[in-house]
């Protein structure tokens, strides 16, 4: 995958990228990595990691863009018992495979941020849930985790120290629902994955019904370079509500799909157009997802729009995972969405009722409407459908996007559900989009 970038004020994820051997202690040390580990352990409290942090303004990078270091106090200091950091690597959003490239190239940037925030915390033992599926990730962290033991980087004395940091990898059961922190925390005690009812929420009782953070792959590999540089370093990219930079996945019609690291704020037509090079030669961008398949669509009018989250939030969308798809004015919006659907409906874990039969519904309509046997009531029952997955009807985020697909498409395109339900006819044929 491509790594270029559109950061003003300098790459923070990847700025080591290119180097030979970056997943070896060796290099990483010898650029700096650990430092921040180091400075936390030997001279800093719990307290002041999370001021830094939280000067910093960083927030998640999974897609919750929750605030990270207010995230880390809601773990209670006084606990007497374990208290756990859970890191989310099952990336499984259509759309998103950024985290797989930073955990393939820099992994000790993932294990050094999971340290400093279980030191935040006051506990003692991190585990990294990784997606079953990746292999290459999976053997790197592996082995880092097992470098950074045998310098004293992690164990009972990190650099000499007396305060025990360990990390530890659990492999994923390849489920989408695996993604969402609390049905992540059931497999990962090695029960069905599925979400739990909150309250309580993790922070008071999580992983084993201990205090746990569960917090993403890139939101912690960010962690060692504020520590480093300053949170307000940091602070200086990005708009004023929404700092930092981030990294996003370009796919689907683009000549130069691939991760990019971008600083916030920086528009869709950048990122597209000019990062990704634009859709091929005769074609131009219909629609695009700004944060994966989980995010309402936007058409390609708005291109322009600004990565600052606050601003998707505003127009009802998010940045989500960070997966932008991209979809050219070859493809029938309608048929994307049905493969959408059909994706939602199988990786429903079959707790919530609107998501398990709401999805299958939606799906045996759009069976309908694409075997020409649509009219105004499949029109008016998708309608219904979607809203009845949103609205918090659901114990998780799954049935809100499986809703969103249907209503942000029917939304913007309406003209192209008309076609096919009331006409039968498709004025725009193509492959599906890949979910």
């Amino acid at each position: 995958m491509a790594e270029q970038r559109g950061t003003v004020g300098g790459p923070v994820l990847t700025e080591w990228f290119g180097r030979a051997n970056l997943h070896k202690l060796e290099v990483y040390e010898k650029l700096g990595g650990y430092e921040g580990l180091r400075k936390v352990v030997t001279g800093m409290s719990a307290a002041q990691v999370i001021d830094e942090v939280k000067a910093s303004g960083l927030r998640g990078r999974g897609g919750a863009d929750f605030p990270t270091a207010t995230k880390w106090s809601f773990v209670p200091k006084d606990h007497p018992g374990p208290k756990y950091i859970v890191v989310n690597a099952d990336e499984s959003e259509p759309g998103s495979a950024k985290d797989r490239y930073l955990m393939e190239n820099s992994p000790h940037a993932l294990i050094e941020g999971a340290a400093i925030a279980t030191f935040a915390i006051g506990g003692h033992q991190a585990w990294i849930y990784i997606r079953g599926e990746y292999d290459l990730p999976y053997e790197k962290l592996r082995d880092a985790i097992a470098e950074a033991h045998a310098k004293g980087h992690l164990g009972d004395h990190p650099f000499g120290t007396d305060y025990p940091l360990d990390i530890r990898l659990y492999r994923g059961h390849g489920a989408y629902i695996c993604g969402e922190e609390t049905a992540l925390l059931e497999s990962l005690e090695g029960k069905r994955a599925q979400p739990r009812s909150r309250p309580p929420f993790p922070a008071i009782k999580g992983a084993w019904g201990q205090p746990t953070a569960v917090n993403n792959v890139e939101t912690l590999s960010t962690v060692p370079w504020i520590i480093r540089h300053g949170g307000a370093e940091y602070a200086k990219r990005g708009t004023e509500k929404a700092k930092g930079t981030r990294m996003v996945t370009v796919s689907g019609d683009v000549q130069k799909p691939g991760n990019y690291e971008i600083e916030i704020g920086v528009t869709y037509r950048h990122i597209i157009e000019e990062l990704a090079g634009g859709p091929f030669p005769g074609r131009k961008v219909k629609v695009f997802w700004p944060g994966g398949s989980s995010a309402k669509v936007l058409p390609g009018s708005m291109l322009d729009t600004s990565t600052d989250l606050d601003g998707l939030k505003a127009l009802g969308t998010m940045g989500g995972s960070g997966g932008i798809i991209v979809m050219d004015d070859s493809h029938c919006v309608v048929k994307g969405a049905a493969r959408l659907l059909r994706f939602y409906a199988h990786e429903s874990c079959g707790k919530c009722t609107p998501c398990r039969v709401g999805s299958n519904w939606a799906v045996r309509t759009y069976e309908r409407i694409l075997a020409n046997e649509g009219s105004q009531i499949e029109l008016a029952l998708l309608d219904r459908v979607q809203q009845g997955l949103q609205g918090g009807r659901c114990l998780c985020g799954l049935g809100d996007a499986a809703g969103w697909v249907i209503q942000s498409t029917m939304n913007h395109f309406r003209n192209e559900y008309e076609e096919h339900c009331l006409h039968h006819t498709c004025s725009v044929e193509g492959a599906l989009i890949h979910a």
